[in-house]
């Protein structure tokens, strides 16, 4: 899945804007596609902000080693689809986060932000307008905002530049005071949920052969959930200012959080039932299969009452905690004709929490009455400027799982650990800085195909962990002595594997983008974008990204996802470069 986002340039006056027409593009690409074709190739779904659109394959991929090379045509249709519906100096772009979200005047139309009671988000930057008409998602804010309190708070580091104010401090004309006790000095401060949820990201599904299967594969996954966002970090800029952090994982977490003051443990429980330690939007809390047990390291709050029914009527303890701990949430919205349904045939009330429990990892049981089986969803990516990249990273992800399969490899360490390299990989450069957590010894009881790519440690028991401190490059492309390093291993299963030579040339194409990512010899977006801001010839080193210098930088993106423009420190040197068309030449 593929979120979009519209814009529109202003050759003139050298300025990009969103575009507030995602709800009329999305009802036209489904009433040219899927509503006319069932088979057709893409699906278009709303998404929160009216500038948005979500774009996934028509059908799921199927099985076969070839269908590798058919998820960068796929994304190249929904691309050339979406922007067949614009009009001119209009485009799609696949930016994570677009620079300059809730400056003054960033929408078109143009709406003034207006923060008051009986408003959505009573933002003072993000007008509710730019939220996607579907009454789902203003509901979503305004209840988000009601359950908490008060104004969702979201604070993100400052980068310090040469001229940056020290402190960085900003005055608010509108605020009626509670803007300045939530901003703090040196951070940037946003106020909305269309902050976090106005973001575009790039997530996959795949699908179990078993419940079993899937649990473990969701529990493998999750150690790989911060090594792959930082790998794909790509947005390091907010409010029209350049952050300290370069993914958005923390903002979004902190957009939704509609947890009370009681929940996040500032005020003694009264009205609330438990003590609630993360947003609802974070990294999952617990492993789900038998191996992953012993790596539950997090207290988790549960609802005991659920817990007790559930295995009551046999579900086994993992499962049955990680549901309990889902519905300590309370649902965010209901439609009426929603409340009395039959729940032996339709899953509603479970999806209402389930889906917005927003996690790295989500473990998606079978819908009623359909043919679908068990499934789990890997969230944490950033989506990328190019069909290229993208294709490149869910590639990745998908042979990374094929593997973990076939090799039954385990990544598993104490889910502690996990959660402190969630925080690594959000800090600017976490690919070439961070160091994280991961385990040495992958191969329970060795296995041939992975040994002979490295010189992994036997497991004999010698070290007293089973993990150590690794840098990205050790974690993807291997260190003689410590790790093997997962590009080497998924190179040894695709020559054990029978691949034909077109579709083995794409898939090497793409690990080399991963593997000259994690050494640094190519760049994340987030560096690229930094370095781009760094050398235009408006920056003047304080940390503001102004019209002028947003539109540069977003023209640049996209000509890039055009391939109208080279950006070999980006995507290397010649890359595949058969991209799409979208209405604007200026």
């Amino acid at each position: 899945k593929v979120e979009y986002m519209l814009v529109k340039f202003d050759h003139e006056n050298k300025k990009v804007r969103l575009i507030l027409c995602g709800e009329e593009v999305v009802q036209t690409l489904q009433d040219k596609g899927e509503k006319v074709n069932p088979n057709h190739p893409t699906l278009w779904r709303p998404e929160y902000g009216s500038y948005m659109i979500e774009g996934t394959p028509g059908q799921p991929y199927g099985g076969t080693m070839s269908e590798f090379n058919t998820v960068q045509d796929n994304m190249r249709k929904r691309r050339q689809e979406a922007a067949s519906m614009l009009k001119e100096n209009e485009a799609v772009c696949t930016v994570t986060s677009f620079p300059r979200l809730g400056c003054p005047g960033f929408t078109l139309p143009e709406y003034k932000p207006t923060p008051v009671e009986g408003g959505a988000s009573k933002s003072l930057f993000f007008p509710d307008e730019a939220i996607n008409k579907h009454p789902r998602f203003s509901t979503l804010t305004r209840n988000i905002r009601h359950r908490r309190g008060e104004k969702v708070v979201i604070n993100v580091p400052i980068f310090k530049d040469k001229n940056t104010p020290s402190p960085f401090i900003e005055m608010f004309p509108n605020d009626d005071g509670e803007a300045a006790r939530a901003a703090k000095p040196d951070y940037i401060y946003m106020d909305a949920m269309g902050f976090g949820m106005g973001n575009c990201c790039l997530q996959v599904t795949f699908q179990a052969c078993s419940i079993s299967e899937a649990r473990y594969l969701y529990d493998q996954l999750a150690t790989i959930c911060p090594i792959v966002m930082a790998l794909s970090a790509a947005s390091p800029f907010y409010r029209g200012y350049v952050s300290d952090i370069d993914c958005r994982w923390g903002v979004i977490s902190a957009s939704v959080d509609d947890r009370t003051r009681e929940e996040r443990g500032l005020e003694p429980l009264k009205n609330n039932h438990y003590r609630i330690s993360k947003s609802r939007y974070d990294s999952i809390d617990s492993y789900l299969s038998e191996c992953g047990e012993k790596y539950n390291d997090i207290d988790l709050t549960i609802d005991k009452d659920i817990y007790e029914h559930l295995i009551k009527e046999g579900i086994d303890h993992l499962l049955a905690q990680h549901i309990a701990h889902l519905f300590i949430r309370d649902p965010l919205t209901l439609f009426e004709e929603k409340i009395h349904l039959d729940d032996a045939n339709e899953s509603d009330h479970f999806e209402n929490i389930q889906s917005t429990n927003w996690q790295t990892m989500r473990f998606k049981p079978p819908p009623p009455n359909s043919d679908i089986g068990w499934r789990v969803e890997f969230r944490p990516m950033e989506v990328q400027l190019t069909d290229f990249e993208n294709s490149a990273y869910v590639v990745f992800v998908v042979l990374l799982t094929r593997v973990i399969l076939s090799y039954k490899l385990d990544f598993l360490i104490p889910l502690s650990k996990v959660d402190e390299n969630m925080k690594v990989a959000q800090k600017r450069d976490a690919v070439r800085q961070g160091m994280f957590y991961f385990r040495k010894d992958i191969c329970k009881g060795g296995n041939a195909v992975v040994d002979g790519c490295g010189s992994a440690q036997n497991g004999t028991g010698t070290d007293t962990e089973e993990y150590t401190l690794m840098s990205i490059d050790t974690i993807i492309n291997g260190k003689e002595g410590v790790f093997p390093g997962l590009i080497p291993i998924l190179n040894s299963y695709l020559e054990n594997m029978e691949v034909d030579v077109d579709t083995r040339c794409t898939i090497l194409n793409y690990l080399k983008l991963i593997k000259k990512r994690a050494s640094g010899e190519l760049m994340t977006v987030a560096r690229w974008m930094r370095e781009f801001i760094a050398q235009h010839p408006d920056y003047k080193q304080d940390s503001v990204i102004t019209d002028e210098i947003n539109y540069g930088l977003m023209w640049k993106c996209n000509q890039i996802a055009q391939g109208q423009a080279e950006c070999p420190e980006l995507l290397g040197v010649g890359f595949n470069k058969k991209q799409s068309g979208n209405k604007t030449d200026s």
